[in-house]
């Protein structure tokens, strides 16, 4: 099992001393947290995408790229990379790239975003958000997949004799998770292609959540990719530790009392009940965490949101080391509670390696 962090790059005051930072300041912040994730032996760092204030990650390749270069280990994702407003060559070709330069260590997460203004600034219609993620995935899929493609569909013009380059690493597509909180068109997408399905697990209750979920399970045996047990799952989750509860509760209040999110609307304590923020002692989200298992099933992939409503740097960079202190224990706790048959997380070199198996059977065959 996977995990990881994720971000949306929001530039939020903090509420407990009135300072905003600058636009720098957070990019440079967040370049700092991905290296620290490594640090303390998390597996997955992923950068949402925004193009608007206040938030800064524009360019999630940019800076995937630029942590590539200062990582060994870390698997670079994003946790929505907009298949709706950007054009499907050019992601193809992007995330191409991005896999060579960092040795294959790259996966992505499809979205729609939760921007409705971003459609018209890239010349789209948001009415179409559901046939544009369909679309526009069908051509990226091919367009890693084949060679020379010819294309013709609604929304873009048509290709003829198209070549992406570069050409996925080893021949092997990034993996894709495809992320969606409410749309059962995207856990059916996901479910048809085999791809993954990511559920951000923060501001729906659990019962929403086993929904999409077991949806998403359903239809990926029905394509015939396997059980539903062998579907790949990925979860978000929301945390923020310390030593004491009480600790814990005390100095996240002003944060959660005046995010953007939050404020204005339900208590931290009910927030807390009816979803699966944790705010207490590592033994808490712990025990929290496991619990995502009795209604998600087996998954392959944790990622928690850490540093967002104007946390300071100093206290998110305290929270990742809690954490890694904690992942071996969840690491353990999950694995003694895996059944049978459930898959790892993919990865580049399991990929390619069902690849190569895949190829010899065929040749074995003929």
């Amino acid at each position: 099992m996977q995990f990881g962090i994720f971000t949306v790059g929001d530039v939020t005051p903090d509420p407990t001393t009135g300072r905003t930072p600058t636009e720098h300041e957070r990019i440079k912040a967040m370049v700092r947290i991905a290296l620290k994730a490594e640090e303390v032996g998390l597996d997955v760092f992923a950068t949402g995408e925004h193009h608007n204030p206040p938030f800064v990650p524009s360019s999630p390749t940019t800076m995937l790229g630029y942590i590539a270069a200062r990582t060994e280990r870390l698997i670079l994702s994003t946790a929505t990379t907009l298949i709706t407003t950007n054009d499907p060559v050019k992601i193809a070709e992007d995330f191409a790239m991005l896999q060579h330069l960092a040795d294959g260590r790259v996966d992505l997460m499809l979205g729609r975003g939760n921007t409705p203004p971003v459609y018209p600034w890239f010349g789209q219609d948001i009415r179409q958000g559901i046939p544009l993620a369909i679309e526009n995935y069908a051509l990226l899929h091919k367009l890693w997949r084949e060679d020379v493609v010819d294309w013709q569909g609604r929304f873009r013009t048509p290709l003829q004799g198209f070549t992406a380059t570069p050409r996925p690493l080893d021949g092997v597509p990034p993996f894709v998770w495809h992320g969606s909180i409410r749309s059962p068109q995207i856990a059916e997408q996901a479910a048809y292609y085999g791809d993954g399905f990511f559920h951000n697990n923060i501001f729906w209750p659990p019962e929403h959540t086993k929904r999409m979920v077991e949806l998403y399970r359903e239809r990926f045996a029905h394509y015939g990719h396997g059980e539903p047990h062998q579907a790949i799952v990925g979860l978000g989750g929301q945390v923020f530790m310390r030593k004491n509860s009480q600790d814990a509760v005390r100095e996240f209040r002003p944060y959660f009392d005046h995010a953007p999110v939050y404020g204005g609307g339900p208590s931290l304590e009910e927030f807390s009940a009816q979803t699966p923020l944790t705010v207490g002692s590592p033994q808490q989200v712990i025990e929290r965490t496991l619990s995502f298992r009795e209604y998600a099933g087996d998954y392959q992939r944790q990622l928690f949101l850490m540093d967002h409503a104007g946390l300071p740097l100093k206290t998110v960079l305290e929270q990742l080391d809690m954490l890694g202190e904690i992942v071996p224990v969840l690491r353990k706790e999950f694995a003694a509670m895996r059944a049978p048959g459930v898959p790892d997380a993919p990865t580049h070199e399991s990929l390619k390696a069902a690849q190569r198996e895949a190829t010899d059977e065929n040749t074995d065959t003929r």
